[in-house]
């Protein structure tokens, strides 16, 4: 929490905005576990309940919901540094592999944003914990939280129930690594792991009973599900992917260290994690990266919140293992993980994985309170989360709601389309969508970019004053803090003054 101080006052960022925080204010309000605020997406309810919680005890502000996020990933790293211990007996290999976890800028970042993927980090670490302990039912109720956290935590606890299954067949050569058990344990186990569904499956059957729709509505199934099922975007995604695992946010210094750390003979004395458990986070990282190649519209490393601490753990327990130095290197990793908390890479990424958000926020705010100073009765042209951050005063951007109409993003298409509305918009507030380097050194050409247009809702936001030239109106203010930018336009144009209530403002949803 001391480490995050700066930052517990920010308001809500993105998909908080857009659906965490209305999901769980809903519940706070009125007690109704489906969010009518933003339209359902079937999410489980267990963070709502959660922040709920916490707003019920203390007071409903941004950073008292900080706090407690900050409190989960604290869980989360409790569980991380017992997980060290059951597999590698080593009180500084978990140590340091807490530290670097810790620092690393996808987790750090993530530590105070109210996402529900810190609390499948959370569930699922714990799961494991146990699971390797032998306290198998302790492990399936940790399981059956992370489902309830969010559905598709539910891949691991499957992915290691498949594993079991397998090794009940497979040749006497593979024996040893189910951990000594007999064959009728192994199928046990994997029975038992995947009790998990039953209350998903329940949570399902009430939302579906409530709303008519058993996964979310159409069109959030759409985009995660349905629209992701193409072979070469799968194939697209899951290369992704293992550059995330592998690589992002300068990961690739341990993996790196690591790789050649094996071409050094081990230190006497020092073990491995066992053969065993080293094939288990290799099954649950391998299944996680699948599943998240097929389902998933946004490719957002925060998916693989989980598997960044397993990743992290092999790399550490091999340092100590082959390298007496090896303290070296963890300072060498740590040093990298709070380089990438402040510089940005030289390639498109989402700022919620570093220190990056923080300036979307501040950009937001900025030219939110420039509205409010100067054009307090105007309806504002914008794109979402603004139109959110707008009209939704428990997001901590406006005091009362303001006026919107609403476009998907900046792109030339969305702004002949805001030419061709009938709202008698006056502002218009716009910002960058995507993050875009000022320099791309490893750009692929017009391919890749065609392929992630195609594929991964890749878009250009045009210039503010090619906008402003679009739509007839001239820029009065603009800013930008490391790559990313927000703008304020006017347009001179009759302004018609409409009444509106709070908690029947027509939904924008352009939730990723």
């Amino acid at each position: 929490m001391l480490l995050h101080l700066p930052l517990l006052r920010l308001p809500y960022y993105w998909d908080e905005a857009g659906y965490y925080i209305p999901a769980a204010y809903d519940f706070f309000r009125t007690g109704s576990l489906i969010p009518f605020s933003t339209l359902s997406n079937a999410h489980p309810p267990l963070p709502s309940l959660y922040l709920a919680l916490w707003w019920e005890i203390f007071t409903f502000a941004p950073w008292i919901t900080r706090i407690a996020m900050c409190a989960v990933s604290s869980a989360a790293l409790l569980a991380l540094y017992q997980l060290a211990i059951v597999t590698t007996q080593k009180s500084k290999v978990a140590i340091a592999t807490v530290a670097l976890t810790a620092l690393y800028p996808v987790w750090f970042a993530q530590s105070s944003l109210a996402h529900a993927d810190m609390f499948v980090a959370a569930t699922t670490l714990w799961a494991l914990v146990f699971f390797l302990d032998e306290h198998l039912w302790t492990a399936v109720v940790c399981f059956s939280l992370a489902a309830l956290s969010k559905e598709t935590a539910i891949v691991t606890p499957l992915a290691l129930a498949a594993w079991q299954t397998w090794l009940n067949f497979a040749p006497k050569k593979w024996k040893p690594f189910a951990n000594g058990v007999s064959s009728r344990s192994s199928l046990t186990k994997a029975g038992i792991l995947l009790l998990p569904l039953v209350p998903l499956a329940c949570w399902y059957l009430y939302h579906w009973h409530r709303t008519g729709f058993v996964f979310g509505n159409p069109e959030y199934l759409r985009y995660n599900a349905t629209a992701t099922l193409t072979p070469l975007r799968v194939l697209l995604a899951f290369a992704h992917r293992v550059l995330h695992i592998t690589a992002h946010m300068n990961l690739f210094v341990p993996v790196l260290s690591m790789l050649a750390c094996m071409m050094l003979p081990a230190v006497e004395g020092r073990e491995r994690i066992s053969i065993s458990n080293q094939l288990q986070f290799y099954i649950v990282i391998l299944a996680n990266l699948i599943f998240f190649s097929v389902l998933g519209g946004a490719l957002l490393t925060r998916y693989l919140l989980p598997l960044y601490p397993l990743v992290l753990l092999v790399c550490v327990n091999t340092f100590h293992r082959r390298l007496y130095q090896w303290p070296y290197l963890i300072a060498l990793s740590a040093i990298a993980f709070v380089a990438g908390l402040f510089i940005n890479p030289p390639y498109r990424f989402a700022p919620e994985d570093n220190l990056a958000y923080r300036d979307v926020i501040l950009l937001h705010e900025a030219a939110i309170q420039q509205i409010e100073a100067h054009y307090p009765d105007a309806i504002v042209l914008s794109a979402w989360p603004a139109t959110d951050e707008l009209s939704k005063p428990e997001l901590g951007y406006v005091a009362k709601p303001m006026q919107i109409a609403s476009i998907d993003n900046f792109s030339l298409p969305q702004i002949e389309k805001a030419a061709q509305l009938n709202d008698p918009f006056t502002v218009g507030l716009l910002f960058s969508t995507k993050y875009d380097p000022p320099r791309l050194p490893f750009s692929l050409g017009s391919r890749n970019e065609a392929l992630d247009t195609r594929f991964f809702d890749f878009h250009r936001d045009l210039p503010p004053a090619m906008i402003a030239r679009l739509l007839g109106g001239k820029v009065v203010w603009r800013a930008e803090r490391q790559g990313q930018w927000a703008a304020l336009l006017h347009f001179d144009r009759p302004q018609v003054a409409i009444e509106i209530e709070h908690d029947t403002l027509p939904l924008h949803y352009n939730q990723p």
